[in-house]
């Protein structure tokens, strides 16, 4: 009879980002809402073969500090969630799920600098290990780099669609988050 034992923590990411990211679009949506719960006035997308080639969210919001970057690349870290109870949760993401899932299954690149301060900082997550970090150079708010996702999951790369068709679920996300906050500006940009 087999024995029952837990999973290693790589494989229950792995898992637990199949559920939070089927496809681009997928990872996008909560990159933009995270950007949307971060009080962004701006929000730019970047797009390369649908989402395929890469995917990149910048925002002028809130931002982060290093070590809010550290803790929201763990699972079930928030900054939703301090006090009040899960029915008054107001935003729009607040498991803490999306960020560590998407960073488990492709190379993620994270910069962030809050207003006020004097430069940004930077997290490099390949496929869910940290292979860099260290300052980076940007205006306040956020960025997002989302590449190569599902190379190292090919069972889940051989189900994604065209390029052609993940960008049209990808501009779908992007308008119906748009037309839902009317008083943000996005930009969507579409490169080969």
């Amino acid at each position: 009879m087999p024995i029952i034992r837990r999973l290693p923590e790589h494989l229950v990411n792995r898992i637990a980002a199949g559920e939070v990211v089927e496809r681009p679009a997928a990872a996008l949506k909560e990159l933009v809402e995270n950007a949307v719960d971060a009080g962004a006035t701006r929000i730019a997308v970047r797009l390369v073969e649908g989402g395929l080639g890469s995917l990149e969210v910048t925002d002028d919001g809130c931002a982060m500090t290093p070590e809010e970057m550290t803790l929201a690349l763990e699972r079930h870290a928030t900054s939703k969630l301090p006090d009040e109870a899960i029915e008054q949760v107001a935003t729009l993401g607040f498991r803490g799920e999306a960020l560590p899932s998407i960073a488990s299954v492709a190379r993620f690149t994270l910069e962030s600098r809050p207003h006020g301060a004097e430069q940004g900082w930077k997290r490099v997550v390949d496929h869910g290990a940290l292979v860099s970090e260290g300052p980076a150079a940007l205006p306040p708010g956020t960025r997002v780099r989302v590449e190569q996702v599902f190379a190292r999951i090919p069972a889940r790369r051989k189900f994604l669609r065209t390029a052609r068709s993940e960008y049209a679920a990808s501009l779908d996300v992007v308008r119906r988050l748009a037309m839902a906050r009317p008083e943000v500006a996005f930009t969507l940009d579409h490169g080969e």
